[in-house]
């Protein structure tokens, strides 16, 4: 049995790196949700036009992994507090959003929320919004670095 959960935490190539190394998380993959463009590519999200984050859809084994787990990393690997940007990369696409998908995640995310923001002197903006239609990047953005590394 394994579950679904989706996240948005910048640039999704590095939001997919962080997950695909956690122990019970069985597959990754990227692309957008959160927009209201029918399936958009990667130079649509980037122009703006779209609404769309970039996000990693991560498929775990909640008997190995637990959905709370999820959270924790996706706190832990990008800035909550930076409106529409992460690092040098800016632009509603590489905004902070977990993206639920059942009530429990819903319940889950906002408890988590709760939980780290006195942790942050500023305060979280990220979006706890249920999930949308799934449009998967092309190839090329999948697993992107292990696939940059195996060609050095």
């Amino acid at each position: 049995m394994t579950a679904i959960a989706t996240f948005g935490a910048g640039c999704f190539w590095g939001t997919e790196q962080a997950f695909r190394q956690l122990s019970g998380v069985t597959q990754t993959s990227v692309g957008y949700m959160g927009g209201h463009f029918e399936n958009p590519c990667y130079l649509d999200v980037l122009a703006r036009i779209t609404g769309h984050a970039e996000v990693a859809q991560v498929e775990y084994n909640p008997v190995l992994i637990n959905y709370e787990t999820l959270l924790e990393t996706f706190w832990q690997i990008h800035d909550p507090t930076s409106l529409n940007r992460q690092g040098a990369d800016r632009g509603e696409q590489y905004r902070s959003v977990i993206f639920y998908h059942t009530d429990e995640q819903q319940r889950l995310a906002h408890q988590s929320k709760q939980a780290v923001s006195s942790q942050y002197s500023k305060p979280i903006v990220t979006n706890i919004v249920a999930a949308s239609t799934y449009w998967l990047a092309t190839d090329e953005h999948q697993q992107y670095f292990e696939k940059k590394m195996a060609k050095k």
